[in-house]
């Protein structure tokens, strides 16, 4: 049976996140509107504030409602350490692990260049200026071990070390091929507080 063109094109929009497939969106869609028209609404007006009201922190690329975000104004985290991440997500990782007290950076993605994601998507030129700016002393790289991932934390290391910062990158721990938001605490933990330093071939 064919759905009505609203449903139709509800069922598609739903389909935009991550991991859901054609029977979980109609699960989705079903339930707001059999069950949960108030849930519904809730989500529509809230998605929408966020849309309009949640950019990206001046400093660090981390989502935030304000130009700077809680955790670049944070008086009580050192600006020595700065740890470079795929994801937003990432952050909330790293900061359940309670193992980091530095300063982020969020490339939100990696290199990836058949993709058509170069240093200019990823921010690369706010990331050196911040990296020039002084400061800084060790680069914590922390992007995931996929194969991009590898190629994207080489890329930073290089202008790190360009710029006489030490760069180390995160511990073994993380699985190969794995996303750092889906890594547990425990072994987040050890892949922070273990960090290897990266050897600059130059």
């Amino acid at each position: 049976m064919a759905y009505s063109p609203l449903l139709q094109q509800l069922l598609q929009a739903l389909r935009c996140l991550p991991g859901v497939g054609a029977r979980t969106a109609q699960r989705m869609a079903f339930h707001l509107l059999q069950q949960d028209r108030d849930g519904a609404r809730e989500l529509v007006a809230t998605l929408s504030a966020a849309l309009e009201q949640i950019g990206q922190c001046e400093q660090c690329r981390m989502l935030a409602e304000e130009a700077v975000c809680r955790l670049c104004r944070s008086a009580d985290r050192g600006n020595g350490q700065l740890c470079v991440v795929e994801s937003p997500a990432d952050v909330m990782a790293i900061e359940e692990s309670g193992v980091f007290g530095g300063r982020y950076f969020v490339l939100h993605g990696r290199l990836s260049p058949l993709d058509g994601i170069g240093p200019d998507e990823l921010g690369l030129d706010l990331f050196e200026a911040r990296v020039t700016a002084g400061g800084v002393t060790e680069l914590i790289v922390a992007t995931g071990s996929t194969v991009e991932g590898e190629a994207t934390a080489g890329y930073l290391a290089s202008l790190a070390q360009t710029h006489g910062v030490g760069v180390s990158r995160i511990a073994q721990g993380v699985p190969i091929g794995g996303e750092l938001e889906y890594v547990d605490r425990s072994t987040l933990s050890r892949a922070i507080t273990g960090r290897r330093r990266v050897q600059d071939d130059g």
